[in-house]
């Protein structure tokens, strides 16, 4: 069984000497994922995007034009954040890709 020493930044391993970094605890905050548009802005559930650039369609001839709006949004977990429907299409983008289109 290991014996772990505790110092005010880390946890060092008595047996072997080696020293991690200590988790600091997760408050709610750090807990709220924030996606946010290619100019900055917050985006929600239920938001409408708009392209700001052209983007082809993997495994398609099909290209989005720059100016396509969305139906409304619906933010997602992974590293494409925004499941939406475009043209007919359900995808999925990221959120560089888009701009949040405010009514």
């Amino acid at each position: 069984m290991n014996e772990l020493l505790s110092h005010a930044t880390v946890w060092e391993c008595v047996t072997c000497g080696h020293e991690w970094p200590k988790e600091e605890p997760a408050d709610e905050a750090s807990t709220v994922r924030v996606v946010k548009d290619a100019h900055g802005n917050v985006l929600v559930n239920g938001d409408v995007v708009q392209m700001v650039k052209d983007l082809k369609l993997g495994g398609t001839s099909q290209v989005l034009k720059v100016g396509t709006k969305s139906k409304p949004i619906r933010l997602v977990d992974g590293d494409h954040e925004i499941s939406c429907k475009m043209e007919g299409l359900t995808i999925a983008l990221k959120a560089m890709y888009v701009k949040k289109v405010i009514n």
